[in-house]
């Protein structure tokens, strides 16, 4: 059952307390992201980053607070809903999770057909465009191994996408790679937002932050806040 967000926003989450099992991470959690915005969600390691990031994608219950993303209700949101929920966020993990054993089309495919696709033209087409969007049109018959750490995460941002989704959560995407790779991630993120998909990377690379500036949002003590001037940029360091 999906539910009305306004027109330009497309998560909200209000008065939310996050728990991973019993232990309580976040609390008093406030946070709207609009259509096309990218955002920072910065923090120490174990100050809740990947918690909320798991929490708006339902791997984590949403058990108090209101939380509606991509139309559903996190608190909620019935089990059969929730791959439906998926199909309208992209995940980019910082570990790639590729099929090793497999060529990147291969890999694309696989997730197409997982998530209902049976027309082959139509698969062979879509895996074409996103490879073409990410920078790798001539890279599907190559295997992970034989891919750059840059490649293979373009890769992974191309998975996430096959599905043309609202939604990008990227939990740590640079946490691999060299600081010129991870410059040439972070701008194809932020390439994606302004075709009106909301991304949100987590991560602790704050040389990226200072280089390419954008609306950032700190786990830290239990809560969630804005970082709104370069004094607390400074702070985080």
């Amino acid at each position: 059952m999906q539910e009305n967000l306004p027109l330009d926003v497309i998560i909200e989450l209000t008065d939310c307390t996050i728990w991973q099992q019993d232990h309580l991470v976040l609390s008093n959690v406030n946070l709207t992201v609009g259509k096309g915005e990218f955002i920072y969600l910065v923090g120490r390691v174990g100050s809740g980053k990947s918690s909320l990031i798991k929490t708006l994608n339902a791997q984590i219950p949403l058990r108090e607070g209101t939380g509606l993303v991509a139309g559903y209700n996190l608190t909620k949101i019935k089990k059969r809903d929730v791959p439906f929920l998926r199909r309208k966020i992209g995940i980019v993990f910082q570990d790639f999770q590729l099929l090793i054993d497999r060529p990147v089309n291969e890999n694309l495919e696989f997730v197409l057909k997982a998530t209902g696709w049976k027309n082959k033209k139509e698969i062979d087409i879509r895996i074409g465009e996103v490879l073409e969007k990410v920078g790798l049109g001539l890279k599907g018959y190559k295997m992970p191994h034989q891919l750059s750490g840059g490649e293979q995460q373009r890769v992974v941002i191309g998975r996430a996408l096959l599905n043309d989704p609202d939604i990008i959560l990227a939990d740590e995407p640079t946490g691999n790679l060299d600081p010129e790779t991870s410059e040439g991630i972070i701008k194809l993120l932020q390439d994606i937002s302004r075709t009106g998909r909301a991304v949100v990377v987590a991560t602790h690379n704050y040389t990226l932050l200072k280089k390419f500036t954008a609306r950032t949002i700190k786990c830290d003590d239990g809560k969630l806040m804005e970082v709104i001037d370069e004094e607390e940029m400074e702070l985080l360091q």
